[in-house]
């Protein structure tokens, strides 16, 4: 865990004791794949972590690449760590480094939490980032390595930047905050009247899903005019109510005739059949069943026939030998709604054999398009054919 900048003052690293052991072991990283147990706790959490997993997965190269992020510096890396530079002294064991005077450092507070230094030694050609950590359980608080890289050239801080003590580093902190909270509020105090707009707005919105009723909304009426709507709408039930006069062609009784017939007038000669016989003073009349079981009844003579009325023959109580049967509107009526329905029968069945013969098309090229030939379409066609023979059977 990186320091924060609530915590207690940060002290100033002790090279010696945080570097002493990394350089030495340097050499030893550039040949090895296996990272040293003794240096690993004076790693970062995050370096430590990421030596310890990458070299488990390759096992063939130096462990030291894992300690620079900058792909491209690790070669030059690699070579300073090879080089008689970081021999150590023959009596001391260690390599002879001058902190004091060859190493060179700067500090940067990054965020709220972090808190980095850089310490450079050019003769060598090297420079370590160091964090500060607390609450590391391998290694405990203090300065840590978070990355070993070749020291930038011609300044080893131009991309580092930072300043020469720690104090420094926390009150240009402090004051890049303090402008940022500034600018933040200024910017803040500009925008009520914009964030003021789109609030009513919001709530504009919002508002119409409140003022929605609660309940299903009711069925939305056609734009067009009302006398359009009830002409369509009459056409459709004129168009329904059709099936309903449809004669079956079997049945030999007739509706439209029974009615017709009450409103067809009698054959010349012949009067309809009286309701009460008292009418004619109790005579009886002559009943006479015609074809369509109708009963018609002889009209009665005239009373004083003169002689211009026997020469006329216009008298329509005369009885003709051939009556009119009354039926002969509803017959045409029938005959017209049969030629009707075998000239659409004959519509559908037409309709239905050129689906039939498109559908077969349609499937001739598919098979075609697939591979299939003619005579193994012939076949399958055949074969289905037969199937439905054996189902109908």
């Amino acid at each position: 865990m990186a320091a924060s900048a609530s915590t207690a003052p940060i002290k100033q690293p002790d090279l010696a004791q945080v570097l002493g052991q990394v350089l030495p072991s340097l050499p030893a990283a550039a040949l090895s794949a296996t990272p040293a147990e003794t240096v690993l706790p004076l790693l970062s959490p995050i370096l430590r972590q990421r030596v310890k997993l990458l070299a488990a997965s390759s096992s063939n190269d130096p462990w030291i690449r894992l300690l620079c992020y900058d792909v491209s510096k690790v070669p030059k890396l690699i070579e300073v760590a090879t080089s008689d530079r970081l021999e150590p002294h023959p009596v001391s064991g260690e390599v002879e480094v001058d902190w004091d005077y060859d190493a060179e450092t700067r500090y940067r507070r990054v965020d709220e939490e972090t808190f980095q230094a850089l310490v450079a030694l050019k003769q060598l050609d090297l420079a370590f980032r160091l964090v500060y950590c607390v609450g590391d359980p391998e290694g405990g608080d203090g300065w840590k390595v978070g990355e070993v890289t070749v020291a930038e050239q011609p300044s080893p801080f131009s991309s580092f930047g930072g300043v020469s003590s720690i104090e420094e580093a926390e009150r240009q902190f402090k004051q890049s905050n303090s402008k940022t909270i500034q600018s933040n509020g200024l910017s803040t105090s500009r925008a009520p009247v914009g964030l003021g707009d789109e609030e009513d707005d919001d709530d504009d919105y919002w508002a119409r899903y409140d003022a929605t009723p609660a309940r299903t909304p009711a069925v939305k009426r056609s734009p067009a005019p009302q006398s359009a709507r009830g002409a369509s709408a009459t056409a459709e039930d004129d168009y329904y109510a059709q099936y309903d006069d449809v004669q079956p062609a079997m049945d030999h009784h007739d509706p439209d005739e029974e009615a017709n017939l009450q409103d067809i007038a009698p054959p010349l000669g012949l009067g309809a059949r009286p309701s009460n016989a008292g009418i004619n003073g109790g005579d009886e009349e002559e009943v006479e069943v015609n074809e369509t079981q109708g009963a018609w009844t002889l009209a009665n003579p005239p009373r004083s026939p003169s002689a211009h009325s026997q020469r006329s023959g216009d008298d329509p109580n005369l009885l003709h030998p051939h009556p009119r049967p009354a039926s002969s509107a509803g017959s045409n009526a029938s005959i017209e709604k049969l030629e009707a329905a075998a000239a659409k029968q004959e519509q559908n069945d037409f309709g239905v054999k050129q689906h039939v013969s498109r559908s077969i098309k349609s499937l001739f090229m598919l098979s075609r398009a697939s591979g299939i030939d003619r005579e193994e379409f012939e076949r399958m066609v055949r074969t289905e054919l037969d199937t439905l023979g054996l189902m109908e059977d």
